[in-house]
Order: C-alpha cells, then sequence, then structure tokens
C-alpha cells in the first residue's frame, strides 16, 4: 500500500496557513511525526482523514485520489484525534461495540473482537463500567481499541500516549509495532522517545513546512558534533542559554551540567553523542 502526499496546503486567510507545500510519500511502516504546537501536524491528519479538506495538493491511496474520493481511504483507515471524545453513561464493551455499528462492522464474530481489543489495551477487567468512571489514561485506551476495530490498513495516531503510565506507554509501542509491517501508521508525539523508540522513519514539520524526513540515524546525523556537555557554575547559566541551546541541565551541588547544541566546541565542553531529542531540537529552534 502507498499513500502519496502532493503539494498539500490548508489556508486560512490570506496570511494564515496551517500546511504549506507539504509533499511526502509512505508505504507500510511507522512513520514517527514531529514538530512543536502550531506546526501543522494535526492539519495534516485531519486532511488525511478526510475530516478536513485541503486548499492545495493531492492526495492519492494507491493510485486512488483521496480528496476527490474519500470514501476509498474511508474504508481502511482508524484515526485517533488529540481530543478524541466518549460516551460517559456506555461501559467500555458498549461504546466499542457501539463504534463497529457506526463502522458497519458486525456479524457472529464481533464480540470476539471485541473482548480481543479490550484485552490488547488492557481493559478487559473495566468493560463492564461505565467509561465516565474511568481515568484519563484508560479513555485514551479504548480511544486506541476502537481505532483497530475495522482491522485498518492506515493508522493516524494524534498524540495516542498523552494520559498514559510508562507501562502502558510501552504496550501501545508494543501493539503499534505488532502492525506495522501490513498498514501505513502515522504517530504524531510531543514525547520524543516515543517516536525513538518504534518509528522507522521520522518527518520534522515547522510552520506548516515539512523540515526533513528520512530514517533516524540520517536525521541524528544533522547533529553529529554538535551535542556536548559542559559543567558550569549555577549563576552562569542564564547568559550561558542565551548563546546557546540548551537541552536539559542537571544539578552536581553547586555546579550544572548542562547538555547543549553548538555548531562550535566551546573550552572544556566534551563531545556527546547526539539523539533524535537533539535533532528534533536543532532543527526547529527559533
Amino acid at each position: 500500500m502507498e499513500l502519496q502526499i502532493e503539494n498539500l496546503s490548508k489556508k486560512y486567510s490570506s496570511e494564515k496557513y496551517g500546511l504549506r507545500d507539504f509533499s511526502i510519500k509512505l508505504e507500510n511502516g511507522i512513520l514517527g511525526l514531529l514538530g512543536p504546537n502550531g506546526a501543522g501536524k494535526s492539519t495534516l491528519m485531519k486532511i488525511m482523514a478526510t475530516i478536513s479538506k485541503p486548499t492545495e495538493g493531492t492526495i492519492t491511496l494507491d493510485g486512488r485520489n483521496v480528496i476527490t474520493d474519500p470514501n476509498c481511504i474511508r474504508k481502511v483507515i482508524g484515526y485517533l484525534p488529540q481530543d478524541f471524545g466518549v460516551y460517559p453513561n456506555l461501559t467500555g464493551y458498549e461504546f466499542l461495540r457501539y463504534i463497529a455499528s457506526l463502522k458497519g462492522i458486525g456479524g457472529p464474530n464481533l464480540r470476539t473482537k471485541v473482548m480481543q481489543l479490550l484485552e490488547a489495551v488492557n481493559l478487559t477487567d473495566a468493560s463492564r463500567r461505565q467509561i465516565g468512571t474511568y481515568s484519563g489514561g484508560m479513555k485514551q485506551r479504548i480511544g486506541i481499541a476502537q481505532v483497530l476495530l475495522n482491522d485498518p490498513k492506515v493508522l493516524i495516531f494524534d498524540e495516542p500516549t498523552v494520559g498514559l503510565d510508562p507501562h502502558e506507554r510501552v504496550q501501545f509501542r508494543n501493539l503499534i509495532s505488532e502492525l506495522a509491517d501490513e498498514c501505513i501508521i502515522i504517530l504524531s508525539s510531543h514525547i520524543v522517545s516515543d517516536i525513538e523508540t518504534i518509528a522507522d522513519q521520522v518527518a520534522i514539520m515547522k510552520q506548516g513546512r515539512l523540515i526533513t524526513k528520512g530514517f533516524q540515524p540520517d536525521i541524528i546525523d544533522l547533529v553529529a558534533n554538535k551535542v556536548f556537555e559542559i559543567y558550569i557554575d549555577k549563576n552562569n547559566l542564564p547568559a550561558f542559554k542565551e548563546e546557546n541551546l540548551v537541552v536539559n541541565t542537571i544539578r552536581r551541588k553547586d555546579n550544572m551540567l548542562v547538555r547543549f547544541i553548538s555548531e562550535q566546541k566551546i573550552d572544556q565542553a566534551v563531545t556527546c553523542n547526539a539523539s533524535l531529542e537533539d535533532a528534533y531540537l536543532f532543527l526547529t529552534k527559533n
């Protein structure tokens, strides 16, 4: 399966774009989508899910035009928006049965399918409880389950790990990884470690544009030999931040261990192995 996006733009006013001239080709596997708030990630996902229409550009799925024929992707898509809503008076089991009916899914195997999904997201014991009693993480997990009801071939997740604890995040990553060989999966997250752990390729966006796309090692190479650590007096930290891109700081008694990105090495600084987070911060600075 191949999803091709060409010169996609979303214009809200004469001066405001949500998306500008975005082009990318996707095949089976996991694409991690990174970008600061307002970068256009959610706009892109809504257009791909046929919830919003672009101002310009095309999307094709195996050669079929998604913009003019949205049903060609609606039959095979699973979409979890960032602001996913639930029906609080339904139980988890009832909710999935209801969503299945909206998607036209039925038959004698539906109950088994629903129970398998509830088990996959660790909600079997809570399946008969009303969703209104669920925690935020549990609601997010029932949202993940409903995405998978129709065995989708294109999966779009917008901030899916929000509200999940570390164990739940690992469980979600494992679940998605098992689907990647037969699905196109687009995963947007502010948690770079989630992307770093499971994404085959990474796309970084800024101000509605695609900055770069590629395999993680290639993107990390963009900041090779630009990441350093140095000990500085804590009183000098504000001035240091004004001149350098600081990634993080760790307190060490009176000193601070500072990880930073710079085009040139500073005296007494030690070169570090670069990470995806380093590359992301470097590419989206300013």
